[in-house]
């Protein structure tokens, strides 16, 4: 698995991804569960590699080792 995600992207990232998990204690009933999908950017994150990027041929790591 190769390191696609560079340290900008990130940073970024960790900001969204806590952004929508605050959702779980934000919203009410049901909808509130949506903010689990906060998870998917901090996985990214925790492992320098994004699925979609790999699809679409982006790499925002800038010559970073593997």
């Amino acid at each position: 698995m190769i390191k696609n995600v560079g340290t900008v992207d990130k940073v970024l990232r960790v900001v969204l991804g806590v952004g929508i998990l605050s959702l779980l204690f934000i919203l009410e009933g049901n909808l509130r569960w949506l903010g689990l999908i906060g998870l998917v950017p901090l996985a990214t994150v925790a492992l320098s590699w994004c699925p979609l990027y790999t699809l679409i041929g982006i790499k925002t790591n800038k010559g970073q080792a593997v």
